[in-house]
């Protein structure tokens, strides 16, 4: 009967690869945690420096006394605080934003009768349409006037908590009269027209505000025409221009205070 021989352990190049290469990983570990002992040994586990307690203080009895209190004095540009804070203002152009006007000779019957059938109010205007005489006399024109719906409301709720102040490019002559009839419980605190405005290199007509107030914070101006406020855009506030051909606008009804 052939010896029984215990077989031999034949390792391939790819497994003794591998084993070298975990011995050499666990080598560069052991590597480093040896430097961290070393730096961090003389400080934390070294017997030569003793934990030492923090010494006791005693605290004073507050009990009885009052608690201690900081003044902090106002300067001089401070605001008191019983002085009123300044309304706001809201300054508000005319044409094509709180309402619509047309020479009533040019104006279709068929956009009048949408326009009215759809519940929009509307009145005739005789004014001023140039400021040059026409043989020796101004010239007067007719105009039709379609009020933006929720108009009323609206001037009436903002004037509750703002001062208003109409601005518009057109010229007084006409556009006087018009705020008469839109206006009739007088809540612009001011009107300003054409010769109010500043003419720039990039447009005419455009609405300085600072000729209003010197507060840049507490003043904004709504419009349909974006160069109008050119002068200070961050206090603009566009709106969709409007027209008899949208009577179902509700521009000014979403901006009612609730």
């Amino acid at each position: 009967m052939a010896e029984l021989t215990q077989p031999e352990v034949v390792y391939s190049p790819r497994s003794i690869q591998l084993w070298r290469t975990l011995w050499d990983w666990l080598a560069f570990f052991f590597h480093i945690f040896l430097r961290i002992l070393r730096a961090v040994g003389p400080q934390t586990l070294s017997s030569s420096h003793p934990f030492k307690p923090l010494p006791l203080v005693e605290l004073p009895d507050t009990t009885d006394s009052p608690p201690a209190t900081v003044e902090i004095s106002a300067g001089t540009d401070a605001v008191s605080a019983n002085e009123p804070i300044q309304k706001l203002k809201v300054v508000l152009d005319l044409d094509e934003t709180l309402v619509c006007a047309y020479e009533t000779s040019s104006l279709p019957a068929a956009l009048r009768n949408q326009a009215t059938e759809a519940g929009l109010k509307w009145f005739d205007l005789d004014c001023v349409s140039s400021d040059k005489e026409c043989e020796g006399k101004p010239k007067i024109n007719y105009v039709t006037v379609f009020e933006r719906p929720g108009l009323d409301e609206f001037l009436k709720q903002l004037s509750e908590f703002a001062e208003l102040v109409l601005f518009t490019a057109g010229l007084e002559g006409y556009a006087r009269p018009l705020v008469d009839r839109i206006d009739t419980e007088n809540r612009f605190s001011l009107r300003l027209y054409r010769p109010s405005t500043s003419s720039t290199e990039y447009r005419e007509h455009v609405k300085d505000l600072s000729c209003i107030s010197k507060d840049p914070c507490r003043i904004v101006i709504v419009d349909n025409n974006p160069f109008s406020f050119l002068l200070q855009p961050l206090n603009g506030i566009p709106c969709v221009p409007f027209s008899a051909g949208q009577p179902h606008d509700t521009q000014v009804e979403r901006s009612k205070i609730t």
